[in-house]
């Protein structure tokens, strides 16, 4: 095997590691929104802002970079996917606070079921066979593990419809960034798209709560860690991904947060599930692996078709 070769294929794999990560990184949102008391519009509008200004150095260094290329036209691109995802943050917040950590997690990434439509309709991408298979074995895993943890009541069926929101929502705005996206920076595109929806959700806010207020020090702490981890390094990664893998690979890889967050919710509230948690662990993480290996296949064809990322 050549150097170029093993070059290729080491980047590849760290590719793969980066997507779990960022994967387990969002899954620790639904443990930081169910234990935060604050009004749920300002929590997804301080996380966004929180995750733009944190971002906003690598934002300001590529504008310096590509100021001659890069203005209002480009900016513009990122607000239909800005105002996607205000409406994902806000119905993942209400709605994980109305039902089960295992309940909220698994509707909210059911992505695979409708990313297909998504990707067929912006790109006319079809799923492979492997990727087909993988998604069959991850919903199987996923089915298992929410029977086991659910119980059913009506504030959780009208969570879980919220969450169902928010999964619709998520799945529009990943399949959308590919394509409005392509031909800028990672963080041309990403910092303008976090403000944008942060500041969507905090018009949203207004007429229900003052944002000027004493906030408790766990509340902002929870706040500033739903910037950093599930939006600095969860959702940027995911969008990152989205760049160098097919959509249905991404979407599914995301389908084992519910399986961490499974284990954070036991782990941090109690939330004991059943011996089958094992059992759908297994039907899950096959699914993960089978698709991963299909994107380790495609990659090569992928990334000529995808986003370019320069500076990023």
């Amino acid at each position: 095997m050549s150097l170029f070769q093993s070059t290729k294929n080491n980047s590849k794999i760290l590719l793969m590691i980066l997507l779990v990560f960022g994967v387990f990184c969002g899954s620790t949102a639904i443990i930081m929104i169910k234990a935060s008391t604050e009004q749920p519009l300002l929590v997804a509008s301080f996380r966004l802002l929180i995750a733009a200004l944190v971002l906003s150095p690598f934002f300001f260094r590529d504008l310096h970079t590509y100021r001659e290329t890069y203005g209002w036209q480009q900016v513009g691109r990122c607000v239909i996917p800005a105002l996607i995802l205000a409406v994902n943050f806000i119905s993942w917040i209400i709605g994980g606070r109305m039902t089960q950590v295992a309940s909220a997690s698994l509707i909210s990434n059911l992505t695979p079921v409708a990313m297909p439509f998504f990707l067929w309709a912006l790109y006319k991408e079809r799923i492979t066979r492997l990727e087909v298979i993988g998604t069959l074995f991850t919903l199987a895993g996923l089915v298992a593990l929410s029977g086991s943890s659910l119980s059913f009541s009506q504030t959780n069926f009208l969570g879980d419809l919220i969450c169902l929101v928010s999964m619709l929502s998520f799945a529009g705005y990943l399949a959308l960034g590919r394509k409005n996206g392509s031909g800028i920076s990672l963080w041309l595109y990403m910092v303008p798209l976090y403000f944008i929806a942060g500041l969507a959700c905090l018009i949203c806010a207004l007429p229900f709560v003052n944002p000027i207020k004493a906030y408790t020090l766990p509340n902002v702490l929870y706040i500033i860690g739903l910037g950093l981890i599930p939006t600095v390094f969860g959702h940027t990664i995911l969008n990152f991904s989205m760049k160098h893998f097919s959509g249905q690979v991404v979407s599914v890889t995301n389908l084992s947060q519910p399986l961490f967050s499974t284990l954070l919710g036991f782990l941090i509230f109690g939330e004991r599930p059943q011996t089958i948690l094992y059992l759908s662990a297994g039907f899950i993480l096959m699914g993960v692996l089978i698709v991963l290996f299909s994107g380790y296949t495609k990659q090569n064809k992928i990334v000529g078709t995808v986003l370019v990322t320069p500076g990023s």
